[in-house]
């Protein structure tokens, strides 16, 4: 069973974002496990002063006090427009785990796609690196069973921006946009997509 997992965080300038929905998803994650320690992620992080940064949390809950490591990374946003649809009905992501061995194996298949979007029993659930929402009729939706509930989409449900829906796979053509959302990118409104079967 794994227990190491990680929070992926957004600093601007030594500025940090949404702090509150990772160490919401970091709580969850410690009191699944029977964990009463629980720690302030913020006092853990003391990013660089300029610049965006991705600031990656990790923590060890195999260990008491659970041990907390921080490394930052200067963040440069990858070029998104092609997409590999790939069809997988045994994958399990609903902790952010450090073990991704099987989002990486699915990754790997991409051919010259630049991202994957996977594809569970039939339904849309995420890319590789983020949420994914579709515009129809002045709504985005965005799948209702994500592999990973990210922090940028429950603060966008939250706040009324997007809306949970099934989204089945013979249906992505009649959605005119698409967005990606992350901690990173926020939400990514993308002005090309390609979706490659």
């Amino acid at each position: 069973m794994d227990k190491t997992f990680f929070e992926t965080i957004k600093a601007i300038d030594g500025k940090i974002y949404n702090i509150k929905y990772h160490q919401k998803r970091y709580e969850s994650v410690v009191k699944e496990f029977g964990i009463d320690d629980i720690q302030d992620l913020n006092s853990f992080l003391n990013p660089p002063e300029y610049g965006l940064y991705r600031c990656r949390l990790v923590y060890d809950i195999s260990v008491s006090p659970i041990h907390i490591d921080v490394e930052y990374v200067e963040y440069k946003k990858r070029d998104i427009t092609r997409f590999k649809v790939l069809f997988e009905n045994d994958i399990n992501y609903s902790k952010k785990s450090t073990c991704r061995d099987k989002i990486d194996k699915l990754y790997s298949l991409r051919d010259d796609a630049d991202e994957i979007l996977i594809v569970k029993n039939l339904l849309v659930s995420d890319t590789s690196i983020a949420n994914i929402a579709f515009y129809e009729n002045g709504i985005w939706f965005t799948p209702k069973l994500p592999l990973l509930n990210g922090t940028t989409r429950q603060r966008l449900l939250d706040e009324g921006k997007i809306i949970e829906a099934d989204i089945k796979i013979q249906d992505i053509k009649k959605y005119s946009k698409i967005a990606l959302m992350n901690a990173m990118i926020d939400f990514d409104v993308l002005e090309h997509h390609e979706f490659l079967i």
